[in-house]
């Protein structure tokens, strides 16, 4: 039997991860991470606290896993909100949907830390993941292991996308090969001041508008560099967009941030790049932050997982018996 779903409190509930020029900044985030945080996690997730590159992170570990897979989550909040603590439940379903261990960053916010604080931060982490996913692969390898190398996946939502895609465009060759996946939610991709978006006075959806979009573009960087693709990865030169990892965007039918992510996927597939553009029939901008109330977010999720598993097909998943808690402790030790 079908579960009806509660469209009226998935709308109220996901609105409050938006920030618009009527929003006090301090309440927006209050107000966020209450409605999102969660004492406790799904599916038997365990949660531990560590430092990649100075920056805190949740590292989240699901009962079964892949060894040598592990995901960097960059949370939206309109550049100037969200936290890991907020972003804890999603990112543990995607954990047990992946099988694979989630990195959550509390990278800076803005307006009190702007472009490129966040990505600064990000690629700090990035760095640290993978050499001491690098270091791991090598010792297994050295067992016998034929996972010499680490897969790592890159997911973000929102705002978090641009943040993500600038990480992306920033790496060298030999980093990029690591990223198996870019695992995109209803990326925001043009923040342009010539994007339609950003111009329309009347523009939105059920979640999302224009006047969101301009607020938290204005606190987090000057209108100068609205247009470089570190803040608008759509407009990427192709230059910058060749050999771009495999790409995965997520997002609702009625999102006005749907056709950028059309043209986000034509551009990405007409260089020769893989990018698959998922649309969920009558959803909204991230409904699958809405789980209690869409029976469509569990599905969605498993999509992802699929995603991620079917090219790792034959990768070896471990049970887990306290182990992250060892990992933490030698490290800190070395």
């Amino acid at each position: 039997m079908a579960i009806e779903n509660d469209r009226k409190g998935a709308v109220k509930k996901l609105r409050l991860l938006t920030y618009n020029s009527k929003s006090n900044i301090e309440t927006f985030r209050e107000k966020l991470n209450a409605a999102y945080r969660t004492i406790f996690l799904p599916n038997n997730v365990e949660v531990s606290e560590y430092k990649y590159g100075n920056v805190n992170c949740d590292i989240l570990v699901p009962e079964l896993y892949a060894s040598n897979r592990i995901m960097i989550y960059v949370h939206g909040g309109c550049f100037s909100g969200g936290s890991k603590e907020a972003w804890r439940s999603f990112c543990s379903s995607l954990a047990t949907k992946c099988f694979c261990r989630v990195v959550v960053p509390e990278f800076r916010l803005s307006p009190a830390f702007p472009y490129p604080s966040a990505i600064e931060d990000i690629q700090s982490v990035f760095r640290s993941v993978f050499t001491e996913e690098q270091i791991s692969a090598s010792l297994n390898n050295d067992k016998g292991s034929k996972n010499s190398l680490p897969e790592i996946i890159i997911g973000a939502d929102g705002s978090g996308a641009s943040i993500a895609c600038a990480l992306i465009f920033n790496l060298r060759e030999r980093y990029r090969k690591c990223i198996k996946h870019l695992i995109l939610f209803s990326p925001w991709l043009d923040l342009s001041e010539n994007s339609k978006l950003m111009t329309a006075k009347k523009a939105g959806d059920e979640i999302i508008t224009s006047d969101i979009l301009r607020k938290s573009t204005s606190d987090y960087t000057f209108a100068s560099n609205t247009s470089i693709p570190f803040v608008s990865p759509l407009l990427a030169e192709d230059e910058m967009l060749k050999d771009f990892p495999p790409t995965f965007i997520q997002m609702g039918q009625k999102e006005i941030l749907l056709e950028n992510a059309k043209a986000f996927a034509e551009k990405l597939t007409s260089l020769g790049n893989k990018c698959e553009l998922d649309v969920w029939d009558d959803m909204m901008f991230m409904f699958q932050m809405a789980d209690e109330y869409l029976h469509e977010s569990h599905l969605a999720l498993d999509k992802v997982g699929k995603v991620v598993t079917e090219d790792s097909a034959g990768k070896s998943v471990i049970e887990i018996e306290n182990k992250p808690k060892l990992e933490h402790s030698l490290r800190s030790e070395a």
